[in-house]
């Protein structure tokens, strides 16, 4: 699934190649928009919060979407062969000078500007809000901490508590604090958490690479995260991994059983 920062810099690209300019050829090809056709109207903004798409509109409207396990956006020229196949095409967006085509996009809704609250104001705190400062840290804070029994890994992933988090910073996150994923919320510094969160997703969310590492090589980017059976990067024993969360939340969750102290499956 698609992390924060990834649905960040589309989000950026997006903005960039559209806003202030009017659009030539806007199709919706999903069952509840096929008829609605956005040519003409002019955009006014594109911005992500936490894993969801916001295209607003000079009539008014905003075009929401969401990447859910496989969506993203692409951006060509015209005339420029499209990198994926028709029929996963869910939207065409177009300009006089580019053309955003978005694949494999479940969720879709257009809706009045006024109404966004309606489809992200569930969210928890972005942790990519440029307005980010101590007022949504603590909300944050307060929000991971309201169930002090869950499992912390659980609860980084809960987008209505803290949101852009998957399970990729959610793993890394875990080992640079030298925890276990299965760690009660009670017995962790939740506000380290959050900072080290952040920290992650704005050091990504300029590139597609995601790197926790600090490193860009390959096979250089991540501590523990799909590793498993090899050595920990910083201890040398064999990372390993089990399933966390229940039905269809369930997520392969990585780790190292030295450098992570805590309660394992």
């Amino acid at each position: 699934m698609p992390e924060g920062d990834t649905v960040y810099l589309a989000g950026r690209r997006l903005h960039a190649a559209l806003t202030r300019q009017r659009l030539v050829r806007g199709e919706l090809r999903h069952p509840r928009l096929s008829t609605v056709d956005l040519a003409g109207r002019r955009v006014l903004s594109v911005r992500s919060v936490g894993k969801h798409l916001l295209i607003r509109f000079d009539d008014g409207t905003t075009l929401h979407t969401h990447f859910r396990m496989d969506g993203s956006w692409h951006l060509y020229r015209p005339g420029e062969r499209w990198r994926g196949p028709v029929h996963q095409v869910r939207a065409v967006l177009a300009t006089e000078h580019r053309v955003a085509v978005g694949f494999r996009l479940h969720d879709m809704a257009l809706v009045p500007t006024s109404e966004e609250h309606r489809l992200v104001g569930h969210l928890g705190p972005d942790l990519l809000d440029p307005v980010w400062g101590r007022a949504q840290e603590d909300e944050a804070v307060r929000r991971l901490t309201r169930v002090p029994d869950r499992e912390v890994g659980v609860a980084l992933l809960d987008q209505t508590a803290v949101a852009g988090l998957g399970n990729l910073y959610k793993t890394e996150v875990c080992f640079l604090l030298g925890i276990s994923p299965w760690t009660p919320v009670s017995d962790v510094d939740v506000r380290a958490a959050i900072r080290w969160s952040r920290k992650l997703l704005l050091r990504n969310a300029a590139r597609p690479e995601q790197s926790t590492t600090g490193e860009l090589g390959r096979d250089a980017q991540h501590w523990v995260y799909e590793r498993v059976g090899r050595p920990c990067r910083r201890c040398g024993e064999v990372v390993r991994s089990a399933p966390q969360g229940g039905g269809t939340r369930a997520r392969v969750t990585y780790y190292c059983p030295r450098c992570q102290s805590g309660p394992y499956p």
